[in-house]
């Protein structure tokens, strides 16, 4: 089972309750999409400037402890929905979910639950690598391969 998968799983139990009933998945069939969304956000050459300005988005939102924990070795620490969505912005959120086909309500959690092991993943040495993670393109083919695990 890929890292995927087992996300989605825990997302459908907190969103039902751990029953059966799975969510729309809409456009999460294609981890490539995924990837490539993810690519954007995280990307050296993407919209916040790579790993290390989204780690300054956080910070200047009050998340900077949260996502030191993901960079650093350690245990990640939790965020919420709201609190991710504050960070990122209306913008990014509604750009994300629509890139993805999905809307926000659905989106924030499989990001809530992803961003921290994605990102833990990206920095296993427990902090951002000075060359970065990448070009969109290279750190796409790295997400594609996380997701997939």
């Amino acid at each position: 089972m890929g890292l995927l998968d087992s996300l989605l799983g825990q997302v459908a139990g907190q969103m039902f309750g751990g029953g059966t009933q799975q969510p729309q998945q809409g456009g999460m069939a294609d981890l490539g999409g995924m990837a490539s969304v993810l690519g954007g956000l995280l990307a050296d050459n993407g919209q916040y400037g790579g790993l290390g300005g989204l780690a300054s988005k956080f910070e200047q939102a009050g998340l900077g402890s949260a996502m030191n924990s993901w960079i650093g070795t350690g245990q990640n620490e939790n965020v919420s929905g709201d609190q991710l969505h504050q960070a990122l912005g209306d913008d990014v959120v509604s750009g994300l979910a629509s890139k993805l086909g999905m809307n926000a309500s659905t989106l924030l959690p499989l990001l809530v639950t992803m961003l921290p092991t994605i990102i833990d993943k990206l920095t296993p040495h427990g902090k951002v690598p000075a060359q970065g993670v990448g070009s969109q393109n290279d750190l796409i083919a790295s997400l594609d391969n996380i997701l997939r695990g």
